[in-house]
């Protein structure tokens, strides 16, 4: 991606466990700073879904509950920053790493991103919600039982079916909080470093958690028109 000047535009990370409502919050960011969601989880099933040679590649990671490798990563979202409609963004599940942040910093040179979310929840909570989360099978729509969907398996986005995730088992899920504490963790002491870091409570109903990142963001950056 260029260093050309962006408009005005948001270009956001948000950090957090899995589980701790990244992807609400991200999708609910895009939509009012007018900008995409770029979702690395999104792109790779989409990849599985399809057979492409990079969703076979990663398939096997997701499953285990591992993360794809760094190379594959970058250059996947490398490709989608560089679409027409990326000049403001949030991205969700990149970067996962230091490598990763370099990267995107080399991506996005001088500027950088404007601001990084840290989503913070307690690994209690989180476990219990992923224990609950199902995903429709076409369109991706992730969903908690017992809360917005009881035991219904059609997508209200598309009809679809939705099912547990296969990288969502007891075993997957408690491989996948352990590589955040070791390579997603140290983001917040790089990006701290950089002055770009905003941490925000993530427990509370979306609304809440919603109010208390547009306040942080808009704290730190003002209120641009949009």
């Amino acid at each position: 991606m260029s260093s050309t000047e962006v408009g005005g535009r948001r270009r956001l990370v948000i950090l957090g466990k899995q589980g701790a409502g990244k992807g609400t919050q991200a999708e609910r960011l895009a939509h009012h700073y007018h900008v995409p969601r770029i979702s690395t989880g999104d792109i790779f099933r989409a990849a599985v879904k399809e057979g492409t040679e990079a969703g076979r590649q990663a398939k096997g990671f997701m499953d285990a509950g591992d993360l794809v490798p760094d190379k594959v990563v970058v250059a996947v979202v490398g490709e989608r920053l560089d679409e027409p409609d990326a000049e403001g963004f949030v991205l969700d599940g990149f970067p996962r790493n230091l490598v990763q942040a370099e990267a995107l910093h080399g991506m996005l040179e001088p500027e950088g991103v404007d601001l990084v979310i840290e989503l913070q929840v307690p690994k209690a909570m989180v476990l219990h919600r992923l224990a609950g989360r199902r995903v429709c099978v076409d369109c991706g729509t992730n969903y908690s039982l017992g809360r917005s969907r009881d035991d219904d398996e059609t997508c209200d986005r598309c009809g679809g079916k939705v099912i547990l995730r296969e990288d969502d088992t007891e075993t997957a899920i408690s491989r996948r909080l352990e590589l955040y504490e070791k390579e997603t963790e140290p983001l917040v002491a790089w990006y701290m470093a950089r002055d770009k870091l905003a941490p925000v409570d993530g427990v509370g109903s979306p609304d809440e958690v919603t109010a208390r990142l547009l306040r942080a963001i808009d704290g730190r950056l003002g209120s641009r028109a949009q």
